[in-house]
């Protein structure tokens, strides 16, 4: 059988590394896309602890580099000729602010990760998932607009969902599939910087959200 590839951008930690740790246990080979090595570097070590069935290729990249996701595609496409399931996790959390104070830089960088780069990683994925008998794309909605403090993170996290729905609506009968899940509050990094002092015992740990979003994305039509 053809082993099943998946690319994920946005690897290194929280759920980005617990989807790459639960689809290794299911045999995929992940193409693992962070900025740091050193956290690709120790998702890698787990999963070989973990005596995992699959493997991972570390690449070690930032999104918003154009160049580089484009030398990364190609080579998906030379070396596998599709990719199966791509899940893009990768997001940049400004700090909180109110939105008459939120930092020129932060935005940018916000508009450039959470929606840029979304809207530049469609095209080059695309045919790639459309070369794979049932290529899927998955996207994690936070619903963080319109609340309080969250100007720069919700207003773009709320545009890279508006064009992922579209996509979605636009290859609904051609494919590939374009999916957009609902992750339950997540005992993150980045979460514990946006709440400090939150009871942590009562958020899911990233690995075992991992396991129910894949469960969800695979098994239900079994």
């Amino acid at each position: 059988m053809t082993q099943k590839i998946a690319l994920i951008t946005g690897a290194s930690r929280g759920l980005g590394a617990g989807l790459a740790e639960e689809l290794a246990a299911r045999g995929y080979h992940v193409v693992a896309v962070g900025r740091t090595v050193g956290a690709l570097e120790e998702l890698d070590d787990r999963v070989k602890a973990a005596g995992s069935p699959g493997a991972l290729t570390l690449a070690p990249m930032d999104v918003t580099t154009d160049e580089a996701m484009q030398h990364l595609c190609a080579s998906l496409f030379g070396r596998w000729g599709k990719v199966d399931l791509w899940l893009h996790t990768a997001v940049h959390a400004a700090p909180l602010s109110p939105a008459g104070h939120v930092d020129a830089k932060d935005f940018d960088k916000s508009v450039a990760t959470n929606l840029r780069a979304t809207a530049r990683l469609i095209p080059m994925v695309e045919p790639l998932l459309r070369a794979s008998p049932a290529g899927q794309a998955v996207f994690l909605r936070d619903a963080r607009a319109g609340q309080p403090f969250f100007g720069a993170y919700g207003a773009t996290k709320a545009a890279q969902i508006a064009l992922a729905e579209s996509w979605a609506a636009e290859t609904a009968k051609t494919g590939p599939s374009v999916r957009i899940l609902d992750p339950e509050p997540m005992a993150t990094a980045t979460r514990a910087r946006f709440f400090p002092g939150e009871d942590r015992s009562l958020l899911s740990p990233p690995r075992a959200e991992a396991t129910r979003l894949i469960r969800l994305l695979l098994d239900e039509n079994r």
